[in-house]
């Protein structure tokens, strides 16, 4: 490991799981199982009452990369892990997708100044005039 790997590691959180997330996990971890996007689910104990729960991010730290079904486990609203539950998927649904809400994929409206390259010739709006109005 490089030292400027291992800095990263004893130093900062957005960059991956800490040295101290890193010795808990291995030390107090049991893994329950890994989501469609590669994070990692654990927890520290079989009682339920002094369970702690926690995900090992795959690449970039987003509450959002969760999807619904850990999502449920994480927040103690189920205590069975969706690896126990068959789950069947429906035609409808789509596959989970982080938010990408001030990313360049969110969504703009069309005269939103995101969009640069539309010149306006008209403007939104056509200010009140007392002249036009009599």
């Amino acid at each position: 490991m490089s030292v400027g790997l291992l800095m990263k590691r004893i130093f900062t959180w957005w960059n991956g799981q800490t040295i101290g997330t890193w010795l808990d996990t291995k030390r107090h971890g049991h893994f329950i199982g890994q989501d469609s996007q590669g994070n990692s689910y654990y927890k520290s104990s079989n009682d339920v009452k002094t369970q702690r729960r926690w995900v090992i991010y795959n690449g970039v730290i987003e509450a959002s990369r969760i999807p619904p079904e850990w999502h449920l486990w994480i927040h103690r609203i189920t205590d069975t892990p969706p690896t126990e539950i068959d789950t069947l998927e429906k035609s409808f649904e789509k596959p989970h997708q982080e938010n990408l809400t001030a990313s360049p994929l969110g969504y703009a409206p069309v005269n939103s100044l995101i969009h640069k390259d539309i010149k306006k010739s008209v403007p939104d709006y056509t200010a009140w005039s007392p002249e036009t109005n009599k």
